[in-house]
């Protein structure tokens, strides 16, 4: 019988800098729910700036991130480039919006594969 995972854990690719400047890398990114989806639409900083939904989506889903007591909007707001993208991927990924396909060409021989890509996880 497997087991069903409603948390991944993450290493992040640069790390969050907080205000002491301690770097925070290793986090956990929970699934998300109908209401992680639907309650930052009723935020008026989404209906002002829709590209901030997913700050307020990662808010609400990482549920820890190194020694923070909290993970919150200025949290996701401080992350670097790479690491915003990162978790977005994480979670597109963890929450089945995107393909669990993948094309990839074989350096060896340059053929073209379709190859099946685990869940986080597994």
């Amino acid at each position: 019988m497997s087991t069903f995972v409603t948390e991944v854990e993450f290493e992040l690719p640069k790390g969050y800098v907080d205000p002491t400047g301690t770097v925070h890398r290793t986090g956990v990114m929970r699934l998300a729910t109908a209401a992680d989806e639907l309650y930052p639409l009723k935020d008026p900083r989404v209906r002002n700036w829709p590209a901030y939904l997913i700050v307020l989506l990662l808010a609400r889903v990482v549920s820890k991130l190194g020694s923070l007591t909290e993970v919150n909007a200025g949290v996701v707001e401080g992350l670097f480039s790479e690491d915003l993208a990162f978790l977005q991927d994480l979670y597109n990924r963890i929450n089945g919006l995107t393909p669990s396909q993948l094309a990839v060409i074989c350096p060896a021989c340059g053929a073209e594969h379709v190859v099946e890509v685990a869940p986080p996880g597994e």
